[in-house]
């Protein structure tokens, strides 16, 4: 296997740029994932390093190789798609050893190849199945299981879970965590889904307009995010949001207070803060409690009770709404008047142009 590196990585179409230098460094072994909305490059960047893309600047490394104008072939990659793409009138096993036939592979040898992939993804009794007698997860093995017989340098996933139910969704996850386990492979795996992302990673790279916002290990990006983007796109639910003024500056903490909120003082880093400036307050919904007495007081729009936990729709003073996570069973309606409070460690503190300033 090999790990792979993005130099100042560059693509346009046209006049129109779409990745925008990308630095990135992709350990060996490393399941890295390419998270993001739609529209936001993240699967064009896996396809210029597939080689279905061509670059138009900057350069990439797979191994010690520089690979922008190899062939895709010749990269050392195996992708899987979205859309599975098996052959409807051949078996699994002639599926998955589709690749290893076009490249005049012995038949013995293909065989074992064949077989030991279908013992990793525990599917030995399809393989004289044809696509059509399979469910969505068992065809998304049989995509994984002809990359596997490649024995490729990097695998490659573009959103493969997309097409797949909520359950099978699950179920498909964990046999893609457990495969990188087994092999110890090099993964590139995109998604918009910010809980795959969570899920799979070892290192998650949020990208959005062709500009990687924030790249670092799940929980630091949810614990630690470097700015607005990031804070609202991963968690879920996503992180509640306040504009609210400074009223005081300490050495290592700032006092903000707003129109739904009270005075309250949150650690932060307040280098060129100052007095009367607007800043945004973010709160993890898991951060809320009902205490006897609140710093947030808003009336309730919708509750969904799940038993383990409820959910709070909380509209507030100004017209914003928040949401808040609540551990057990609470007998809320809507309509009534709730208070809120959280621990101030929890909360960051955003400067106008959005960069998060935790405290250091």
């Amino acid at each position: 296997m090999a790990g792979l590196e993005l130099k100042s990585l560059h693509k346009s179409y046209g006049d129109v740029p779409v990745i925008k230098g990308v630095d990135l460094t992709v350990e060996h072994g490393e399941f890295v994932v390419f998270v993001g909305p739609s529209g936001c490059g993240k699967s064009t960047l896996l396809r210029m390093i597939a080689g279905l893309e061509d670059i138009t600047g900057g350069e990439l490394w797979i191994g010690d190789k520089l690979c922008n104008a190899v062939e895709p072939r010749d990269r050392g990659i195996a992708m899987v798609f979205q859309n599975y793409a098996l052959y409807p009138h051949m078996t699994v096993y002639d599926n998955i050893g589709f690749g290893l036939k076009l490249a005049r592979t012995p038949k013995d040898i293909r065989d074992s190849k064949i077989r030991e992939a279908a013992r990793i993804l525990q599917m030995e009794h399809l393989l004289e199945r044809k696509p059509g007698q399979l469910s969505g997860g068992q065809r998304q093995r049989v995509a994984i299981g002809r990359a596997i017989v490649r024995k490729p340098e990097v695998f490659l996933f573009d959103e493969p879970l997309s097409n797949l139910d909520a359950a099978l969704r699950v179920d498909t996850r964990m046999e893609i965590s457990k495969l990188h386990q087994d092999l110890g492979a090099t993964m590139i795996y995109v998604t918009h889904d910010q809980i795959e992302a969570m899920t799979l990673a070892d290192k998650i790279v949020v990208l959005n307009g062709g500009v990687v916002q924030q790249v670092g290990a799940p929980i630091e990006l949810y614990q630690r995010p470097a700015n607005l983007f990031v804070a609202g796109f991963i968690g879920s639910p996503k992180m509640n949001f306040m504009a609210v003024t400074v009223d005081n500056v300490a050495a290592n903490a700032v006092t903000v207070s707003g129109k739904d909120l009270s005075p309250v003082s949150i650690p932060a880093d307040v280098t060129g803060l100052t007095l009367g400036d607007t800043v945004t307050l973010g709160i993890r919904p898991h951060a809320l409690t009902i205490p006897t007495t609140g710093s947030v007081v808003g009336r309730i729009n919708l509750v969904e009770r799940l038993g383990n936990e409820t959910i709070v729709n909380l509209g507030l003073t100004s017209g914003i709404s928040w949401l808040a996570v609540l551990d057990g069973d609470h007998n809320l309606a809507t309509g009534q008047t709730l208070q809120l409070a959280f621990d101030p460690t929890s909360a960051v503190i955003f400067d106008g142009e959005g960069r998060a300033r935790h405290p250091a």
